[in-house]
């Protein structure tokens, strides 16, 4: 919350600053003004807003006056200071030289300001050193900011050949050389400013130039800073003479200025003098100044020598800037890298390639800031040449991998992204496959995807560059987390996929291409493995022995991958049939071969195994079926026969049981012996609804009687006869005549039975029992209930087993299909009906109809 005040705080008076100063000046028309950077110029009254111009984005410094600064001076200073700092823009707007700041558009003023724009600035040296006025609040950068070594050297030589400019060419003499009037732009170039009080020569052939000397009735703002103004100047001044006088100095008064800067530089801001604007205290400081200066604190031993004779009280004693840019000091390979860069435009191709080579054992000795902000602009000009780009990229690379991650997306990703673009001359694929790595650990993840994995596609269909091609596929999975599923199955594998497929393809690239897709297995899912990389590796028209061990690395980490896999079907059916020729390949060496039957011993196995236990499911799953579908049989039967028992155990002795009743009728029909059975009856008609009527009863010669299966479909009740007169039977037809079973066969009911137990006996309609139960159950039902009144009969047993069900005293080796209902042979028995087999029919297998009817 506090950095988001300070932000709102910093905003808030930025606006207002400019809503008060540049809305009237026609600077901001053209230009767009952002935060304020730094200060500049006498006493720092120039603001430095940094900006761009509207109309091309190019990035520029703005420099703003607010003549509400100058209210604190009388109007006389007010007036004369206005007029010098405008005649001193329109002086350096005249100016074109690299060691001289760069105006884009001149001076312009309104009621409020003056304001121009010039190229990108930092600050001026004033606030690098640690001055700060006129700046509210200061910038983070400009506060951390300092100096190194190789960019003092390098300033400084600049002001010297930009002096020797002044001096030589132009014929002016600065006066007014300063931490204030230097700005160091955004590449840490040293810029010569402040032209306010320059001054030039009338003779082009004289050596000197007529200066005033300093004005005591003028405000220390409208004259040369003091504190770096050549002694000499104030030597010869009349006190007793009213204004300044002018008098006639060399080129030496700016490089006595150039020697106080160099100490203010290693002294952190403190010129060798302090006179506080003080006119006075410069004369007397003047007159008194007759030896060189002797304390130097902080500056370098092997520049002491040269300071101190540029301080020197004569002028003829110092040395020009022609004699000063030659001394050792400046004979430093970081300030003759920067030199040489400044000056690459003069050069060939040939001269460019040979300092291009040596660079990169260079670069480590210059810091990151000087890399950044220096050398990158100056190789970033040259990618515009592609002949030399082969040259400059590794440069441009070790300044990357040295770089933070911010500098590097700030600083060098945006002139790198047009490289990447290009694809003549090869070299330039080889350079970035090689630092792949660099590029992908500090581009931006949507930057890799935009400018990186299409410089990828270009590598892998550089057909006439293997060796960039297996660069690309070296380096491809160490990005592979990055690339997205549809760019990977529509973009990136199908150009794999062809490049190992291509008949004239080189082993080696194959070969790299199936280790790749391998490596890839991590980051593709399981029906991409099975519809496109599974199926293409058949495919390949090469059987060598280092492609077949490639295909089997791609099969072997497939198959033991915890979230792939292969399945059974795919081993089977594809797989083991194209590893199984390759067995005897006459090129596999004995390890070799060792290892294709290791990996095919392993997918059988694994076949086996899968396919064992899917049997052993299934087998499982069937038996618990038939358990469950014969409990259910069972309990239907079970239910139904205590339903019915009872139904008997309420009823009145004349309603004995339905079930003895019914098995009595039917025997009694079909009964061809002699031999009788007493059976009381009711008259009462109770209509019995059922599915099936299965009866298993033993009779007196031991024989099991078939099952009576009534379908669904004929289901009726056993009614008497139309007539009303209840069906009876007479005991003493025991022995039963032929006549009797005719007419008993007239009743529907007996009709049925007799249809019934034919089509059973021809049809085979026993299932064995073990289809039922499994052999070790056996299910007892309740015991049936029967009325105390009636004739004592013996309770009937109910069993499910697998075994064959005989009579306790009989021994019967034939299968008992069905679920018996053991009637005692004390109650009744029955001979065997001539129409039932005395066989068993021919088992048949369980169908679901059956099993319908039996449930139902």
């Amino acid at each position: 919350m506090d950095m988001l005040n300070k932000l709102k705080s910093t905003v808030s008076t930025t606006v207002s600053q400019l809503s008060g100063v540049l809305p009237g000046n026609p600077v901001t028309r053209e230009y767009e003004v952002g935060k304020l950077i730094g200060s500049a110029g006498p006493d720092l009254l120039w603001k430095i807003f940094s900006g761009y111009k509207k109309s091309t984005k190019q990035e520029a410094s703005i420099f703003v006056l607010e003549k509400k600064l100058l209210e604190k001076y009388s109007k006389k200073d007010r007036d004369q200071l206005v007029e010098v700092l405008r005649r001193g823009i329109a002086q350096l707007t005249r100016l074109r030289h690299p060691q001289v700041l760069t105006v884009q558009h001149p001076v312009e003023e309104s009621r409020e300001s003056l304001a121009f724009a010039t190229e990108p600035v930092f600050a001026s040296l004033a606030n690098v050193l640690g001055c700060h006025e006129n700046i509210n609040p200061v910038p983070q950068q400009l506060r951390d900011h300092k100096l190194f070594e190789v960019e003092i050297k390098y300033g400084l030589q600049q002001l010297i050949e930009g002096l020797i400019f002044l001096h030589n060419d132009v014929k002016l003499l600065h006066c007014n050389i300063c931490p204030e009037s230097i700005v160091v732009n955004q590449q840490g170039a040293f810029k010569i400013f402040g032209f306010d009080f320059c001054t030039s020569s009338q003779d082009p052939t004289s050596k000197l130039w007529p200066v005033r000397e300093p004005d005591p009735e003028l405000s220390h703002v409208s004259q040369p800073n003091l504190d770096y103004l050549a002694p000499e100047l104030g030597r010869n001044h009349k006190r007793h003479g009213n204004g300044a006088n002018t008098i006639g100095c060399g080129a030496s008064a700016d490089m006595y200025s150039l020697g106080c800067v160099i100490v203010s530089i290693y002294q952190n801001g403190k010129s060798p003098w302090q006179m506080d604007g003080d006119v006075e205290c410069f004369y007397r400081h003047a007159a008194s100044h007759s030896q060189p200066l002797q304390r130097m604190e902080g500056v370098p031993p092997d520049l002491v020598d040269h300071v101190r004779s540029l301080l020197h009280p004569t002028p003829e004693q110092r040395p020009d800037a022609h004699q000063l840019v030659k001394i050792s000091w400046f004979d430093d390979v970081g300030v003759k890298t920067l030199n040489y860069l400044d000056s690459l435009f003069q050069w060939d191709n040939l001269q460019k390639s040979q300092f291009f080579k040596g660079l990169p054992q260079i670069l480590p000795r210059l810091p990151e800031r000087v890399c950044l902000h220096r050398v990158m602009p100056c190789l970033a000009k040259e990618f515009v040449n592609p002949s030399m780009v082969p040259f400059i990229l590794p440069c441009a690379l070790h300044i990357a991998q040295e770089a933070s991650k911010e500098n590097y997306i700030a600083h060098i990703l945006p002139h790198l992204r047009p490289v990447m673009k290009m694809q003549e001359p090869v070299q330039i694929l080889l350079i970035f496959m090689q630092r792949m790595e660099l590029l992908l650990q500090k581009t931006p993840p949507e930057d890799v995807k935009s400018d990186v994995l299409p410089m990828i596609y270009r590598a892998l269909e550089a057909e006439a560059a293997p060796q960039i091609q297996e660069l690309c596929l070296s380096v491809i999975p160490s990005f592979a987390s990055l690339i997205d599923y549809p760019a990977m199955k529509n973009a990136l594998m199908p150009r794999i996929k062809k490049l190992c497929l291509l008949p004239a393809g080189q082993l080696s690239v194959r070969v790299n291409c199936l280790i790749c897709i391998g490596k890839l297995l991590d980051n593709v899912d399981k029906w991409l493995v099975l519809d496109d990389i599974l199926p293409m590796l058949p495919a390949i028209p090469s059987k060598d022995p280092a492609v077949v061990m490639a295909v089997l690395g791609v099969y072997k980490m497939a198959l033991e991958h915890p979230r792939l896999g292969i399945p059974k079907e795919v081993i089977a059916t594809q797989i083991v049939p194209f590893l199984f020729p390759l067995l005897v390949e006459p090129g596999l060496s004995l390890t070799q071969f060792r290892a294709l039957v290791s990996t095919i011993k392993e997918m059988l196995a694994k076949v086996e195994e899968e396919q064992k236990s899917k049997l052993e499911s299934v087998a499982a799953l069937q038996e618990e079926q038939r358990t469950a579908l014969g409990n259910l049989a069972l309990n239907d039967s079970s239910s139904q026969n205590s339903t019915s028992s009872g139904g008997a155990s309420t009823t009145s002795s004349v309603n004995n049981s339905v079930v003895s009743q019914q098995i009595d009728a039917l025997f009694s029909q079909l009964s061809t012996s002699s031999e009788t059975t007493k059976v009381k009856q009711t008259t009462a008609a109770t209509p019995v609804m059922a599915s099936n009527v299965v009866t298993n009863s033993r009779i007196d010669s031991g024989t099991v009687a078939p099952t009576i299966a009534m379908p669904k479909s004929g289901m009726m009740s056993l009614r008497p006869a139309p007539n009303n007169t209840p069906t009876t039977w007479n005991n003493n037809n025991v022995n039963g005549t032929r006549a009797n079973a005719t007419a008993a066969n007239k009743d529907p009911v007996s009709s049925m039975i007799h249809s019934n137990l034919s089509a059973m006996g021809g049809m085979g309609s026993i299932r064995p029992a073990n289809q039922w139960a499994p052999a070790s159950q056996a299910v007892t039902p309740p015991a049936w209930n029967h009325n105390p009144a009636a004739a004592p009969i013996q309770q009937p047993q109910m069993r499910m087993m697998a075994t064959p069900l005989v009579p306790q005293n009989q021994q019967f080796t034939q299968q008992n299909p069905m679920m018996t209902v053991m009637v005692p042979q004390s109650t009744f028995s029955q001979p065997i009906s001539p129409i039932a087999p005395t066989t068993p029919a021919a088992f048949r297998p369980l169908a679901r109809s059956d099993i319908d009817d039996l449930l139902s």
